[in-house]
């Protein structure tokens, strides 16, 4: 994969680093850059071919990169002493469980004698090295595979590893991060090996239901047994660029059923597309947003820290040019409304997140079958304190409008909004959710997927979370397709959105069998913020200063964000259970 084609893919985490990079540095025990020792400056005049491109390559260059090539941009593979040094503050990473026996559980012939030679070649006792250490002083529990060591395959030893290590981390609660490269179950010991993405996958379980952090980087070839095991469980799934990711390995899928596969298939970039990952993440990013996890992830949603916060006490004001601005009518009737969030030019969520929180990182996919970019989430820090956010987006122009379905979600972006919510859940971050839909997307592909359940699903989950959830309608609020992330402890609207059963033009054709007669079904739907606030159907309405648009984004986001933290303050003390039962009364008193 050249740079061109790994651009798009590497910026799926967004650029929070150089924001972070003068900050962090002072965190450091050690600058960003690795140390890097005698022997590697005395390998550094020779030269290594790319894997990729075949070009020679100068290794000091090569090294400097972090092990890339700095003709196409192709990773190397990294050795477990260097991947510790990219991620690890200096000299802090203590290995664990380095004594373990070794043994041959089946008697195949010459296994020792493989292992024997795997340990010399490596200078390794097995595929994984697993212990702890710090991470711009942060404790976490670090895992690393070695594809070096007979492809870094999964036997009891690596199993027990993996294992022993994330009890350790679940008795101390701490973070775990593993770096999985892997060809699969370890062939020598069977149906032993098979075992072994049991007992991991318990392990992680166990310290998932602790409310620890488990975050895995998929590096190249991950497969087999390790993809379907512990490879493919964390909260957080990244991937280097480019890496080979999948069950079954090409070689295995074209020997057994004579498959040939496309180019690009089971990399990083097409698992992302899929949704089966959160991101792609080049190493030069890689120790930030480790970072950046394990601060997101920790101290029980509460305000942690001021890394991402450049303004904390900003308080709302009105600026001239808006005082100006918003002398202009705004509109009035409900069908003036509908045709004033309907324009392509109306601020989107994202408009408004830049200026209330201080970072957004988005996530990526259902894990299951793609990722609906008609829904966007991720988590953002507002003035320090972790919070998870889903918005629907509708897109700027016919290009991002096409490429986001027009804001109209399929099931999949609602399994994706209801996994973020429920790891919000989990670490217990409050959820902002901003609703910008003229509906679900109604279509073969969306029934064949499940659109009615994955929506009943969301409002089913939703009903119980125990987290503050807080939903604004900033646009467009369609049917059931905005319920479905509209289920919140509190409802607000901006001045000029509307919250509907239907489309105006739907109404009309069903009652009236007349769709020409939208306007004037727009005036007896009670669909404005203004009727709604009077029905009691929401909680706030948010002033849009004479219309939402590029002058009015910001003071309208001030707005927002001051009431937010109001928001957020009222819930702090409250249990879990208290949040969820407001929330059910809510919604039962309709």
């Amino acid at each position: 994969m050249d740079k061109k084609q790994s651009g798009r893919a590497v910026r799926q985490f967004p650029n929070l680093y150089n924001r972070l990079e003068e900050k962090l540095r002072n965190k450091a025990a050690e600058p960003v850059k690795e140390n890097h020792s005698d022997e590697q400056a005395a390998e550094d005049k020779s030269l290594v071919k790319c894997p990729k491109c075949g070009k020679m390559l100068e290794r000091g260059r090569v090294v400097r990169k972090r092990y890339e090539c700095y003709e196409c941009g192709a990773y190397f593979r990294v050795k477990t002493k260097n991947r510790i040094r990219m991620v690890a503050d200096y000299n802090t990473f203590e290995p664990w469980f380095e004594d373990m026996e070794v043994s041959n559980p089946l008697d195949y012939e010459g296994y020792e004698g493989k292992l024997a030679a795997a340990r010399e070649k490596t200078g390794l006792n097995e595929a994984v090295t697993v212990g702890r250490c710090k991470v711009f002083g942060e404790d976490i529990v670090l895992g690393v595979c070695d594809s070096r060591f007979l492809m870094a395959s999964m036997g009891h030893v690596v199993g027990e590893k993996i294992t022993r290590a994330i009890e350790q981390a679940t008795k101390l609660r701490l973070p775990v991060f593993m770096f999985c490269c892997s060809g699969g179950a370890r062939m020598q010991e069977g149906i032993i090996s098979l075992m072994q993405m049991a007992k991991t996958s318990a392990a992680i379980k166990k310290h998932g239901d602790a409310g620890l952090l488990y975050s895995t980087i998929l590096t190249d070839p991950t497969t087999g047994g390790v993809t379907a095991s512990f490879a493919m469980l964390g909260d957080v799934i990244m991937a280097e660029p480019g890496a080979l990711i999948g069950f079954a390995g090409p070689r295995v899928i074209k020997q057994t059923i004579g498959q040939e596969l496309p180019e690009g298939f089971q990399t990083a970039e097409f698992l992302l597309e899929h949704g089966f990952i959160d991101g792609i993440v080049c190493r030069e990013n890689l120790k930030k947003t480790i970072y950046f996890l394990i601060k997101s992830h920790k101290c029980g949603g509460k305000k942690i820290y001021a890394d991402f916060s450049e303004n904390k006490d900003s308080h709302f004001e009105l600026s001239e040019e808006v005082k100006e601005h918003s002398w202009y009518s705004s509109p009035r009737s409900a069908w003036e409304k509908v045709m004033a969030v309907r324009r392509v030019e109306r601020p989107a969520a994202t408009d408004y997140m830049k200026h209330i929180f201080d970072v957004f990182v988005e996530a990526h996919g259902d894990r299951g079958f793609s990722d609906d970019r008609a829904v966007v989430g991720g988590i953002a820090f507002l003035d320090g304190q972790p919070v998870t956010v889903i918005a629907d987006i509708k897109g700027k122009d016919i290009k991002e409008c096409q490429e986001r379905n027009f804001g109209m979600p399929l099931p999949e972006g609602y399994r994706k909004a209801l996994r973020l919510m429920k790891q919000a859940e989990k670490f217990n971050r409050p959820i902002i959710s901003f609703v910008n839909t003229s509906g679900a997307f109604c279509g073969i592909e969306a029934e064949e997927r499940g659109q009615g359940e994955a929506i009943a699903r969301n409002l089913l989950e939703m009903s119980g979370l125990k987290v503050p959830v807080l939903c604004i309608l900033i646009g467009e609020g369609g049917s059931g397709g905005a319920l479905a992330t509209a289920v919140g402890n509190e409802v607000w609207m901006m001045e000029n959105a509307t919250y509907s059963i239907l489309s105006p033009e739907g109404f009309a054709s069903i009652l009236w069998k007349d769709s020409n007669r939208a306007k004037e079904a727009s005036e007896v739907m009670n669909i404005t913020a203004q009727d709604l606030k009077r029905l009691g159907v929401i909680e706030r309405i948010v002033p849009e200063f004479g219309g939402a648009d590029k002058k009015t984004t910001e003071a309208i986001a001030g707005y927002m964000k001051e009431h937010i933290k109001e928001f957020l303050a009222k819930y702090d003390g409250r249990s879990g259970e208290e949040i969820a039962a407001e929330r059910y009364d809510r919604f039962r008193a309709f």
